[in-house]
C-alpha cells in the first residue's frame, strides 16, 4: 500500500491516506463506540488528580501491562473489530503490535496534550501505528529541548488515515491534539505499539 512520507527533520513519519475507506472506516467507527470499554480516567499533573479530557481504553495481550501518566494499565481483551485492524495493520508496515490505546474525543473539548511514547516498555525506538476515525483533527508536533534541528509542524488526520511514527520520533519531538471550539463531533484514535515484558 502507497505511504507518503512526512518531512520533519529527525523523525520518520509515513502517512497512509484513507488505509481504510469510508464506509470502511464508518463500520469501524460504530463498532469500536460498542465494543470497546470506554472510561474516563485520572492522571496526576504537578501533583493533582485531574481527570483526562477523553475516554480511553487499554486494550492487548495479557502481558501487555502499561505504565502512563503515573497510572498503571492492565489490557482490556481484544474485541473482533480491534483484531482485525491490528492484523490489517500489521500486514502493511511490517511490524507487531500486542497492545493498543484507545481514544475517544467527544468533541472539540477533548484533547491529548503534549507528550512522547517515549515510555521505557516500548523500547528505544518504538513503532506507533495511529489509525483515526471521525472528524479531521491536526496533530500537532514540536522539537524537544535540545534538538535544534527540529521544527514545529501540524498534520491533519481523516477519517481512516493510518500514521506510522518510527525512528527516533519520539525522542526527537513531542505531539499533541488540541482544543478547538470549531469542532463539535467525534473521534476515535487508536495507537497500536509494542509493550515489552517488564523484568
Amino acid at each position: 500500500m502507497d505511504f507518503e512520507s512526512i518531512p520533519l527533520p529527525g523523525a520518520e513519519l509515513r502517512l497512509y491516506r484513507a488505509f481504510l475507506p469510508a464506509e470502511s472506516a464508518d463500520a469501524t467507527m460504530a463498532a469500536l463506540i460498542d465494543e470497546v470499554c470506554w472510561t474516563q480516567r485520572s492522571i496526576r499533573i504537578y501533583g493533582r488528580e485531574v481527570l483526562q479530557p477523553r475516554l480511553l481504553c487499554w486494550v492487548g495481550d495479557p502481558e501487555a501491562r502499561y505504565r502512563y501518566s503515573g497510572g498503571d494499565y492492565e489490557p482490556e481483551p481484544w474485541t473482533p473489530t480491534l483484531s482485525g485492524i491490528r492484523e490489517r495493520i500489521e500486514s502493511v508496515t511490517g511490524s507487531r503490535f500486542n497492545s493498543v490505546l484507545c481514544n475517544r474525543y467527544r468533541g472539540g473539548d477533548d484533547a491529548m496534550g503534549w507528550h512522547s511514547d517515549d515510555e521505557p516498555e516500548l523500547g528505544a525506538q518504538p513503532v506507533i501505528a495511529s489509525l483515526s476515525l471521525g472528524v479531521t483533527r491536526a496533530m500537532k508536533f514540536r522539537p524537544r529541548k535540545g534538538f535544534v534541528e527540529g521544527r514545529t509542524g501540524e498534520l491533519p488526520l481523516a477519517h481512516g488515515d493510518l500514521l506510522v511514527m518510527a525512528g527516533d520520533t519520539q525522542h526527537h519531538y513531542q505531539h499533541a491534539i488540541a482544543r478547538s471550539r470549531r469542532i463539535t463531533t467525534e473521534r476515535i484514535n487508536l495507537t497500536f505499539r509494542q509493550v515489552m515484558s517488564r523484568t
